[in-house]
């Protein structure tokens, strides 16, 4: 094996992401991105290594002696997360961690950014960074043109390779992205240079058998989002545009297959943005799975409008048995606000459809939305409550980068983090946006009060028991144990 061209790095940062969370409770998730461009570029000749520092927990001290070690001609560091939107930006103070750590060691290769931060804010990125490059868009073929240029000792900024950004004469200067990848012209993600025994899926994901949360992987049956919600950026890392591509059924269940039978995964997420959304595709999917008699526990994104009765049947008999719903509020104006148009009524009948399929709900809900009261986000704790789901994920609304509410933050004035890690949502330097009515500390104060009411709620205690049994019980209680430090937050009357 010749000399190493790229390093594909997935930057540790789940202490300053998760806290204390991250130790025990939180997913350790495959880098899918990463693993999809190391495939790209192997398969097209060049000497590939992916450095996953999040599961490895290395320092970023740590990950530049490995790096070092290689000398790689091109070090590309991939800036997303478990959850893309709401992960990428948090990751950026360890990226600038890790590019201080490379200069002191003087390392001499290449660097560039990519991800959905490096997307979002591409100017801003390369101009209070350390790397060489940023990367604008998803990136194939940007790495690819760009390790051609170093390999042969051409200038790339010479080259005018697509989505490419770098500085010339102390000015920036960017190239237009190419055009958005066919996903079932990709070759499988470089699962063989991951330490896939690292890998671990979220709790709630996995009360149905608490002590078996490993091994655990993720597969994608689409890219790209149709919708535009004010308070998403996914959009940044698609050339700015609504949009879905998908890939065959066939193509995604035999990558399934490669998972289960060469790692043993049982334990999956389907990693779309929204993988509900097309009856006859999702069912195609789900018979293959159904066909092959696998006994697995997958989790994915859906949305209220777009199941129904015989999609949700048909995913729970092939082993999908967590949805994901965004419901973000109980009130309709707040809702309207950020262009979430589904109606209570509509919300009511996909969850007694779900519920009546056997399949677990996973709830998502935003306090601090613009239009949010203080009586907005009770409604909303108290919607959750009504329903009792399986678990609940309680959000802070923050201003991500490529998103309308950052560019209307920026252009209001308002306060955001002065720290990128400050836009994670358990970290101890979180800064919510605050509403119309609100300050950001009176939102942060209710999302840590609501978290611990609903989990400590005794019919919410009692379902989990009549379900899952006193271990998964006595799992939530420790859950609730871990105080979160905040920065800014303040009591709530």
């Amino acid at each position: 094996m010749g000399k190493t061209e790229l390093i594909l790095v997935n930057p540790g940062a789940r202490a300053q992401v998760y806290g204390t969370l991250g130790a025990t409770l939180s997913g350790i998730e495959p880098p899918l991105w990463a693993g999809l461009i190391a495939s790209f570029i192997r398969e097209r000749g060049y000497q590939v290594k992916l450095i996953d520092a999040d599961a490895e927990s290395w320092s970023p001290e740590e990950t530049a002696e490995k790096i070092t070690e290689e000398n790689p001609l091109l070090t590309a560091i991939v800036v997303l997360g478990t959850n893309p939107s709401a992960s990428s930006t948090p990751k950026m103070t360890a990226v600038g961690e890790l590019l201080s750590a490379l200069k002191e060691k003087k390392q001499e290769s290449k660097t560039i950014l990519l991800g959905l931060h490096p997307s979002a804010l591409p100017e801003q990125t390369l101009k209070e960074g350390k790397a060489d490059y940023v990367c604008h868009g998803e990136g194939f073929q940007t790495i690819l043109q760009l390790l051609e240029a170093l390999k042969s000792g051409k200038v790339p900024e010479s080259q005018k390779i697509p989505g490419l950004w770098y500085r010339k004469n102390g000015e920036v200067v960017s190239n237009p992205p190419p055009p958005l990848v066919n996903p079932d012209e990709l070759p499988f993600a470089a699962w063989d240079m991951m330490p896939m025994n690292k890998y671990r899926a979220h709790n709630w994901h996995c009360f149905e058998n608490i002590e078996q949360r490993q091994p655990y992987g993720v597969i994608y049956t689409s890219l790209g989002c149709p919708y535009d919600c004010t308070y998403c950026n996914i959009h940044a890392l698609y050339n700015d545009k609504p949009g879905i591509r998908f890939r065959s059924p066939e193509r995604v269940v035999e990558e399934l297959d490669l998972l289960v039978k060469n790692y043993g995964i049982r334990n999956f997420k389907i990693i779309d943005e929204l993988f509900a959304i097309n009856e006859g595709r999702v069912s195609r999917i789900c018979d293959l799975i159904i066909e092959r008699g696998y006994d697995l526990n997958i989790w994915a994104y859906a949305r209220v409008d777009t199941v129904n009765e015989a999609m949700l049947k048909k995913m729970k008999q092939a082993g999908i048995r967590w949805l994901c719903y965004g419901f973000e509020s109980a009130s309709e104006e707040v809702r309207q606000g950020v262009a979430k148009k589904t109606g209570q009524d509509i919300t009511t009948k996909a969850v007694e459809m779900t519920q009546a399929a056997g399949i677990y709900i996973i709830a998502n809900f935003i306090f601090g939305l613009p239009d949010d009261t203080h009586e907005t986000m009770r409604e909303t704790l108290d919607m959750a409550e009504a329903y009792n789901f399986e678990y609940v994920n309680f959000y802070s609304a923050m201003a991500y980068p490529g998103s309308r509410l950052y560019l209307d933050a920026v252009k209001q004035g308002v306060k955001l983090p002065e720290e990128w890690h400050g836009y994670a949502q358990l970290s101890e330097d979180t800064l919510p946006l605050p509403t119309r009515y609100l300050s950001a500390a009176e939102v942060l104060s209710f999302r840590d009060k609501a978290f611990k009411e609903y989990f400590s709620n005794p019919k919410y205690l009692e379902m989990i028991r009549e379900k899952f049994g006193s271990q998964v019980v006595e799992h939530v209680k420790g859950m609730l144990k871990h105080e979160i430090k905040r920065k800014f937050a303040q009591p709530v009357a």
